[in-house]
């Protein structure tokens, strides 16, 4: 770990220690596992974040996917290689205690195969959007969805519909501006949700992470996986990419066995 990243753990560390996990957590389970905190990370933590995103964002891909989502994304295959500080942040420890310890399960890391463990999205050209959906896991298990605001200068705000899976409860819609340092978690099998489109001159930049309680995923669930991050997010290159990251694991572990 690098000078950097290590003031950048420290910075995360301090962040949670200022909040009342209890009135979080709570909150989180009264909203049918849902949190948003405006304020989690303060304007120095962001600019580390800041400086990854200028470096990555030229080689971004960007894609349209009609009655679905238009936008830009970088993978969590170019950010564990050029994006120190937004890797620190996915992979902190205290981080994750945190947030198993918000949703009642032990989370774990995404395998480092998974283009969608973290990753950038950029909503900065007119009619950049995401349709509403649920995060439906590929994996064996749960799937947890956090993200992290970093640019805000924009109408284009993140929808959400709550209580749509609890028998008896009316739906609440929530629009959220995603503004630096605001930290959103969620339980995507039960918020459905999506991003409004974004206007001309607008910029919204958000970094998601992904949490599981399974690393374990099916032959068929994980090529439907790889597809749709082809054709909806990261491009060819990138599923290729992946491929190479499959194959350096399985060495690794045949050849540690």
């Amino acid at each position: 770990m690098t000078p950097a990243t290590r003031a950048f753990a420290a910075e995360i560390d301090a962040a949670l220690d200022r909040l009342d996990v209890a009135a979080l957590e709570h909150e989180y389970w009264a909203q049918d596992e849902f949190l948003f905190i405006p304020r989690f990370l303060p304007p120095v933590a962001v600019g580390a974040l800041l400086d990854d995103v200028r470096r990555l964002e030229p080689g971004l891909n960007r894609n349209y996917v009609p009655r679905h989502k238009k936008g830009g994304s970088v993978s969590h295959y170019t950010i564990a290689d050029e994006g120190p500080a937004l890797l620190a942040c996915y992979r902190s420890e205290r981080f994750r205690r945190f947030l198993s310890g918000l949703v009642r399960a032990d989370l774990k890391l995404c395998p480092d195969e998974d283009p969608h463990a973290c990753a950038l999205y950029f909503y900065t050209e007119p009619g950049d959007h995401m349709g509403y959906h649920y995060d439906t896991s590929c994996y064996r298990g749960a799937r947890y969805t956090v993200l992290l605001g970093l640019v805000q200068d924009s109408s284009s705000r993140l929808q959400c519909r709550l209580h749509t899976r609890q028998p008896g409860r009316a739906p609440v819609d929530l629009a959220v501006a995603t503004e630096p340092g605001a930290l959103v978690v969620f339980n995507g099998d039960k918020v459905y949700h999506g991003v409004s489109p974004a206007q001309e001159g607008e910029r919204r930049v958000v970094y998601t992470m992904e949490y599981v309680t399974s690393q374990e995923m099916g032959r068929v669930q994980r090529l439907y996986s790889n597809l749709k991050d082809a054709v909806a997010y990261f491009g060819i290159r990138a599923l290729l990419r992946g491929r190479g990251r499959t194959r350096a694991r399985q060495t690794r572990v045949q050849s540690e066995s």
